[in-house]
C-alpha cells in the first residue's frame, strides 16, 4: 500500500513539473502604451486636378506595357550593360538598369528577354564566345536574385561577331564589351 501511495505521490510529483508557467503578461515597466490604431498610415495617392475643369482624373496608366521600354526618359529605354576588360563582373554604375529591368519582366511574367553577350575583337574567337557567355549569364543571375523569372530569360553569346563600334581605339573596344537586353519581338 505504501508503494502504491508513492507512486501516485511521484506520478503527481512529475506531472506537476512538466506544466508550463503561465504567462503573466509584461512587468509594469516592459509595459508600452496601447494605441487605438497599430496599423501603420499609408499615405494614398491623389488623383490630378484637371488645369480648367476642376474634375478629377484617374492615374495615367500604360494601355501598353512594351511604351515603358521605349520611352526614352525611361530607365527601361535603356539595354546595354557595358564592361570592363576582359571581365564579367556588372559595374555598380549598371546595376540600377539591372534591377529596373528585372522588376519589369517579374511584373509582366507573359514577356521574354534574351541577353546578348558581346565582346571587343580582341582574343580568340573561343575566348571570346566564353566571355561573352559568362557576361549575358551574369546579367540573368543578376536578374533572377532579384526577382526575375529565370525561365523568362535566355543568354546568348555573339562574342565579337556583333560589335557596336568599328575601329582599333579604347573608345571603339569599350563600345563592344557590353551585354545588350533584347525584349521578345524586337530585334
Amino acid at each position: 500500500m505504501k508503494r502504491l501511495i508513492m507512486m501516485f505521490a511521484a506520478a503527481g510529483l512529475v506531472a506537476g513539473c512538466s506544466s508550463t508557467p503561465k504567462d503573466e503578461g509584461p512587468k509594469v515597466e516592459d509595459r508600452k502604451p496601447v494605441m487605438a490604431d497599430t496599423k501603420p498610415q499609408v499615405q494614398q495617392p491623389r488623383p490630378e486636378t484637371g488645369p480648367t475643369t476642376g474634375t478629377t482624373k484617374p492615374p495615367t496608366v500604360a494601355a501598353d506595357p512594351l511604351a515603358a521600354l521605349k520611352d526614352p526618359n525611361n530607365i527601361l529605354s535603356r539595354r546595354s550593360v557595358f564592361f570592363d576588360y576582359d571581365s564579367n563582373a556588372v559595374k555598380e554604375e549598371f546595376k540600377p538598369l539591372v534591377g529596373a529591368h528585372a522588376n519589369f519582366i517579374s511584373q509582366n511574367r507573359q514577356q521574354r528577354m534574351t541577353i546578348q553577350g558581346n565582346t571587343d575583337e580582341r582574343g580568340s574567337r573561343e575566348y571570346n564566345l566564353a566571355l561573352g557567355q559568362r557576361r549575358a549569364d551574369a546579367v540573368k543571375q543578376m536578374m533572377t536574385l532579384l526577382g526575375a523569372p529565370a525561365g523568362s530569360i535566355e543568354t546568348v553569346s555573339f562574342g565579337e561577331e556583333k560589335p557596336r563600334a568599328q575601329g582599333n581605339s579604347e573608345q571603339a573596344y569599350a563600345e563592344n564589351r557590353r551585354a545588350d537586353i533584347v525584349y521578345q519581338g524586337e530585334q
